[in-house]
C-alpha cells in the first residue's frame, strides 16, 4: 500500500522530541554524592539531556552511615560519562547544609563556574538521628529541619536571586511519603519533608512571574542502599509491580519535569512510587 505523510499538525507546532532538551542549561544537583543515590541518578539524566552538572557532595555525612561514602572521581566520571553536549562540563563542590551560609555559597560557586543557573534539584537529605515522639530530642529536631527544611529553602532563595529571568528556570524539592501515611519512628524527617510539600505552591506563586516553576517530587521507598533482605521483602509486596523503587524511577519524572515540555507543571507535590500502598 503506498505510504502517506502524517498530515501536518493543525497548530503548526513542532511535535518532535528533542533529544537534548537541556542543552546549553546548567544544573545543580545537591546529595548527589553516592552512585546508588537518586541525586546521582537525576545528575545523570540531566548530564544526558545536554546540561552542564554540578554535582553537591557532603561525604562525611555518608562516611557515617552503614552503606559508607563513595569514590567521588568515580561519582563525577559517572556523570561525565552520560554527557549529551559535547560542550557541556561537570563540576562539583562540598558543603554541609547543616550549615546555613553553605546553601547561599554553594548557589553562587555553581553560578560562578558556568556563568548562570538554570535548574536546582534540591536532592539533599539527613539520614539517621530520629525517633518516635516520645524519643525525639531537639537536637534530633533541629538537625532534620536544618538539613531537610531549610537549606532547600535557602537554596531556592540563592538561586531565584541569581536567575536572570532565562527560559527553563526550575525549582524541584525532594519530599517523602509523609502525606500518604505514617513513618514511625522518623518524627522528626517527616516533619522536614512535610514543609517542602506544603511551602511549594507558595514559592510557585512567588516565583512564577519570573519564569521558574516549583515542584516537589515524593519518590517513594527506593533503594538506595539504606533497605536489607527482611525489609525489602515487607515493602515489595506492597507495590503494584512486585518490587521497590530504584534512583531511575524517580529520576524520570525529575529529570522531565526540568524540561520545556513540563513548563506549565507548577507548584505540585507530584507522587511516583509505583502506586505504592502504604
Amino acid at each position: 500500500m503506498p505510504q502517506h505523510p502524517p498530515a501536518p499538525d493543525p497548530d503548526g507546532e513542532d511535535l518532535s522530541r528533542d533529544p537534548l532538551p537541556l542543552r546549553g542549561r546548567t544544573a545543580l544537583v545537591t546529595g548527589a554524592s553516592r552512585r546508588g543515590g537518586i541525586g546521582y541518578a537525576v545528575a545523570r539524566r540531566l548530564a544526558a539531556y545536554g546540561a552542564s552538572v554540578v554535582v553537591h557532595h557532603h561525604r562525611p555525612h555518608d562516611a557515617g552511615l552503614p552503606w559508607g561514602d563513595d569514590d567521588l572521581g568515580a561519582v563525577l566520571g559517572g556523570v561525565r560519562s552520560v554527557l549529551g553536549d559535547p560542550d557541556a562540563r561537570v563540576a562539583d563542590v562540598g558543603g554541609d547544609m547543616a550549615d546555613p551560609e553553605v546553601p547561599g555559597r554553594v548557589v553562587t560557586a555553581a553560578a560562578a563556574e558556568f556563568g548562570h543557573l538554570d535548574v536546582l534539584v534540591a536532592n539533599h537529605a539527613r539520614n539517621g538521628g530520629d525517633a518516635a515522639l516520645a524519643d525525639v530530642t531537639v537536637e534530633m529536631l533541629d538537625g532534620h529541619w536544618a538539613v531537610d527544611a531549610r537549606a532547600p529553602l535557602l537554596l531556592a532563595q540563592a538561586f531565584a536571586a541569581r536567575h536572570d529571568g532565562r527560559p527553563g528556570g526550575r525549582v524541584l524539592f525532594v519530599t517523602s511519603g509523609q502525606m500518604h501515611g505514617s513513618m514511625p519512628g522518623e518524627v522528626a524527617y517527616a516533619s522536614a519533608k512535610a514543609v517542602l510539600a506544603q511551602i511549594t505552591p507558595t514559592l510557585a506563586a512567588e516565583l512564577g512571574p519570573r519564569g521558574i516553576t516549583v515542584n516537589a517530587v515524593d519518590p517513594g521507598p527506593v533503594q538506595t542502599g539504606y533497605m536489607d533482605e527482611e525489609l525489602l521483602g515487607r515493602l515489595a509486596p506492597r507495590f503494584p509491580g512486585g518490587r521497590v523503587g530504584v534512583p531511575n524511577d524517580p529520576a524520570r519524572l525529575m529529570a522531565w519535569l526540568t524540561t520545556d515540555e513540563a513548563v506549565w507543571v507548577t507548584g505540585q507535590v507530584i507522587s511516583t512510587d509505583g502506586g505504592f500502598s502504604c
